[in-house]
């Protein structure tokens, strides 16, 4: 096949995915739309401004359930609306997948040298990560948090973002394309789901402070896990994404090494990389220092999801330097 026709193959992938996605999130807004427990287990909730204990762990009433213990059952036609919207995912994300692969067929390399490459790569992270998750516990009530986000990524790149195929810059073209651009990838996919986590979280908290606790919380946050719960899965993919973005960070300095001639160059991506990984890590201590507010400690883990976009949107648009090479 010609490289044109790979790349209207790759278009064509990708608009198709975003349809599928579409219905994927309709699917799972069904889903929490039509579940309506009939019973639910009462769970033993943390005080309203939850405190962390010493070294890293929950104050004495952590040790009660944060879910809970008995799940209630689902009416047939919610448990119907998540196959499908899980079926359609894991659909969408094939074509994603597909969608990119031509892509490098395409431009016979490594499809990360401009921002379109890197958004439709940054959604096929997000979708597998989150499909792998979807494996090993049950995560339909986060499918609607997900796909949307996608969705906006995919749309975003092929309208704004879109470039034709070109060739790399001289100081892409080496491994560390690979390596350290995709390891990068892979932690802002990761970012993005914990950044839907924390808001969901924020959100849980301050609706069961307000109804009473999990037994009195609003009809469609009853269909989500606890707040205790939604704090713990947004601190558990945040202790996954930052090592590979402290990777990225010293694997970037040693490509700059090769490439320019020096570790550190303060260039704009280098700085906002930087004050990234500051954040976050800011946020892993607070989470691990006794006293700190476990609110505003995702809080944190939230102003670094904006760094992200801000370093992702913003950076490698307007900020002139030896990394502008957004294709735009």
């Amino acid at each position: 096949m010609t490289d044109l026709t790979l790349a209207q193959l790759s278009n064509l992938s990708v608009y198709s995915a975003m349809v599928v996605l579409t219905l994927a999130m309709l699917a799972h807004g069904l889903y929490l739309a039509r579940v309506v427990p009939a019973r639910e287990a009462v769970a033993v909730e943390a005080p309203e401004r939850e405190l962390v204990a010493a070294g890293g762990g929950s104050a004495p009433a952590d040790d009660a359930p944060a879910v809970p213990t008995e799940k209630a059952d689902e009416p047939a036609g919610a448990r119907k609306a998540a196959g499908i919207g899980h079926s359609l995912t894991v659909l969408g994300t094939l074509l994603v997948v597909a969608g990119v692969v031509l892509r490098a067929l395409e431009v016979h390399r490594w499809p990360l040298g401009n921002m379109y490459e890197f958004a439709i790569v940054g959604a096929m992270f997000t979708l597998l990560a989150y499909v792998a998750w979807s494996t090993r516990r049950d995560l339909r009530w986060l499918g609607v948090f997900v796909t949307g986000p996608v969705l906006l990524v995919l749309g975003a790149a092929i309208t704004v973002w879109y470039t034709d195929a070109s060739e790399l810059m001289p100081s892409l073209r080496s491994v560390w394309l690979a390596i350290h651009v995709t390891v990068a990838t892979m932690s802002v996919a990761v970012f993005t789901i914990g950044a839907s986590l924390g808001i969901l979280y924020l959100i849980q908290d301050r609706v069961e402070a307000r109804e009473g606790g999990a037994t009195g919380r609003a009809a469609f946050m009853r269909r989500l896990p606890t707040a205790r719960a939604l704090e713990r899965l947004t601190y558990a993919t945040h202790i996954v994404a930052f090592p590979m973005w402290t990777f990225t960070v010293i694997a970037g300095a040693i490509w700059a090494r090769q490439a320019w001639g020096s570790y550190w160059n303060w260039d704009p991506k280098e700085v906002w990389s930087f004050v990234i990984w500051t954040v976050y890590a800011a946020y892993l201590h607070a989470r691990a220092t006794t006293g700190w507010k476990r609110q505003n400690a995702v809080w944190i883990s939230l102003a670094g999801f904006v760094c992200v976009l801000l370093n992702f949107a913003v950076v490698n648009v307007f900020f002139v330097g030896q990394h502008s090479y957004s294709g735009m």
